[in-house]
């Protein structure tokens, strides 16, 4: 075994790697950017080396300072994690010229599962069934215009390089394909550096199910059973499971001796994952499958695998790097009850899964599993902070396992409950409300499911007046504090000739809310607030509220929502609403990657205007009301967090 590795990663990858091989007393170098100098997986780490500015491309991107810091610390090999250089032929071959070991698969056998076309070339050869579709060289648009009348619409546009939904594009007519197709190439471009294409048969109700496989050098290949991981938005996965609901033994087996002739037909070693592509329209049925992709890397949803089959998919990887052969045989590999992994991320259901960023003022998961459950919390954050722009705005991963996926699924809605973040927003309340659809919780499940639903699913009912109450006690301070914390407490059972009152105004949303807090004689609080609310008497509060405060908010907590609340300075003036109705802002960070618009032209509700890349996916900006333009951002401008990208000319009085 090594006596020292170096993390090419950072966050939650990072963090996990180091807990196996601390376990195994392989000591551990992390790499960090400036953004990251404080960062969990640095803290963690026997020893970090700082590798650059916060940009991939000059920190996490580049293999030489990579290898460089290996070699000033005495590591031995190098573990990439997954996503940044996890998949890139070159940085093998760097990294086994140095002399270190790369913790992963050959270069040859990542060169050959690369590209998606030159793969699906590869898995034909070799009696893998593969998706209908082009998967040539020639990328003129003609060409493949017309092989997309071939195959038959719908069809998908993916990038060949990559993956993660990231250059991936459904086209439902030949009129569209053209934009699609463009779109596709300049994210494809911006996230892989390769913006070719190939296009497929969209199947009417298609599963993801992949099988994970290890290899070793010896030649020896085994799979570790399936996972599920149909539940998308944008083409990325968000809940995963195993098994997979619904499999049948005949399609298990075809599947699963299918992914292992594939992790043989490339002399596969480590893990890896063949991912296919099963249409659900009748069932699962062992002849309907299909060769998606192979990812030559540990996933990201590899808990599951490891919670069904009691394995540790890490150790395997630092075994099998350091010389080892597989752990288990094929029949010793046995897998038992379900396991899911609910990705928790800082983005906004509501409004397209945007990406999200902030200070994590406040971060509570739960105490301990569910009853009848396991449950494992796989994070690289910690409370107090920042989601960068950076980087993926993933802040844990949720994981439960119990005996058979209905208990899993509670325990899973349970733990989502309990969750508890303030200071962005996150998707705990659409993950939970996803947990609760009726067809997901019965197992029918495809790729379009949460499409179909999104409305239902990222809908999230008003506050509550008693929620309003419990925020504006908090920001009163008074009724949510212990005692000693209590600044209303000397006056608690006093009260000449009337009740005691302060003021507080809170915002929600666009809505104002105007609260008045009193102080009863007989100790209890009176909240009085503005219609349509009535007024709320603390011992009417259903139970003692969960809720945060942290610099200018409240958020309080029901279930797996979080309701926040902001405590506006009465001291700062804004026009708000006038701002709102003259301008556009930007919602996230971003490069503006394309206008669409110019000075002076009319537009109408909906028309897009630009598009705003962020975190290497493309986001249309569409107008919110008709109106002239006044300004637009310029191509190439990098924006921030609510930079104004429009103006519209305002009408007159």
């Amino acid at each position: 075994m090594f006596a020292k590795i170096l993390i090419a990663n950072r966050g939650e990858i990072a963090c996990r790697v180091i807990r196996t091989a601390r376990r195994l007393g392989v000591r551990t170098v992390a790499v960090y950017s400036d953004a990251d100098a404080k960062a969990m997986h640095v803290e963690m780490a026997d020893e970090a080396v700082h590798i650059g500015a916060s940009p991939v491309g000059e920190s996490y991107l580049r293999g030489d300072k990579i290898v460089a810091a290996a070699l000033a610390t005495g590591a031995e090999a190098i573990h990439p994690g997954y996503g940044f250089l996890s998949e890139n032929p070159d940085f093998v071959d760097e990294v086994v010229a140095a002399g270190l070991i790369f913790i992963g698969p050959s270069a040859a056998s990542i060169r050959a599962m690369g590209l998606k076309d030159a793969a699906k070339r590869l898995m034909e050869k070799a009696g893998v069934p593969v998706v209908p579709g082009y998967h040539g060289e020639a990328q003129e648009i003609v060409l493949l215009a017309s092989k997309a009348r071939e195959i038959g619409y719908p069809v998908l546009i993916k990038a060949r390089a990559g993956g993660g939904g990231k250059g991936m594009r459904r086209v439902e007519h030949p009129d569209d394909f053209s934009e699609a197709l463009s779109g596709a190439r300049r994210e494809a471009k911006a996230a892989f550096g390769d913006d070719r294409v190939l296009v497929e048969k969209y199947v009417d109700k298609p599963r993801h199910i992949e099988v994970q496989v290890f290899g070793d050098n010896f030649g020896n290949a085994v799979h570790l059973f399936e996972r599920d991981c149909s539940a998308q938005r944008r083409h990325q996965k968000v809940i995963e499971e195993a098994p997979a609901p619904g499999m049948t033994p005949a399609l298990r087996k075809a599947m699963t001796e299918a992914a292992v002739k594939a992790a043989k037909a490339i002399s596969y070693s480590s893990a890896g994952t063949i991912e296919f592509i099963v249409d659900a329209s009748q069932g699962l049925k062992a002849d309907r499958f299909w060769f998606m992709e192979m990812n030559t890397r540990l996933q990201v949803e590899h808990p599951v695998t490891e919670m069904v089959t009691g394995t540790d998919l890490v150790e395997w990887q630092l075994r099998v790097a350091a010389g080892e052969r597989l752990p288990k045989t094929q029949s010793e590999i046995q897998f038992s009850g379900h396991a899911f992994e609910a990705r928790i991320y800082a983005e906004d259901a509501a409004k397209g899964f945007l990406p999200a960023t902030g200070t994590l003022h406040h971060l509570a998961f739960p105490d301990s599993a569910p009853e009848g459950a396991m449950m494992r919390i796989e994070t690289g954050v910690r409370a107090g902070d920042a989601i960068s722009p950076f980087y993926d705005p993933m802040i844990a991963k949720l994981v439960v396992h119990a005996r058979d996926r209905q208990a899993a699924l509670d325990a899973l809605g349970t733990a989502l409950s309990q969750t508890e973040i303030a200071g962005s927003t996150v998707n705990t309340a659409f993950l939970a409300a996803l947990t609760a659809d009726t067809d997901f919780s019965a197992g029918d499940v495809d790729t379009g499911l949460i499409g179909r639903h999104q409305e239902a699913l990222t809908m999230v009912a008003p506050p509550t007046g008693e929620t309003i109450a419990a925020a504006a006690l908090a920001a009163a301070g008074a009724g949510a504090l212990p005692p000693s914390d209590d600044p209303w407490s000397s006056l608690a059972g006093y009260a000449h000739f009337h009740a005691v009152a302060r003021r507080t105004r809170l915002r929600h949303g666009e809505d104002y809310i105007l609260a008045r807090v009193s102080v009863r004689p007989d100790g209890r609080f009176e909240v009085a607030l503005d219609a349509p609310y009535d007024s709320v008497n603390s011992h009417d509060l259903r139970a003692a509220p969960r809720l945060a405060r942290w610099p200018g908010h409240v958020t309080v907590f029901e279930g797996a929502v979080g309701y926040s609340f902001l405590v506006p300075d009465p001291l700062a003036r804004t026009d708000e609403a006038a701002a709102a109705s003259s301008s556009l802002r930007a919602p996230m960070p971003g490069l503006v990657k394309l206008v669409r618009a110019a000075k002076g032209e009319a537009v109408t509700k909906g028309q897009p205007l630009l598009i705003l890349e962020a975190m290497k996916m493309e986001h249309t900006i569409s107008a919110p009301h008709d109106g002239i333009v006044a300004e637009i951002a310029a191509e190439g401008a990098q924006v921030t967090d609510g930079t104004v990208l429009v103006r519209f000319v305002e009408e007159a009085a």
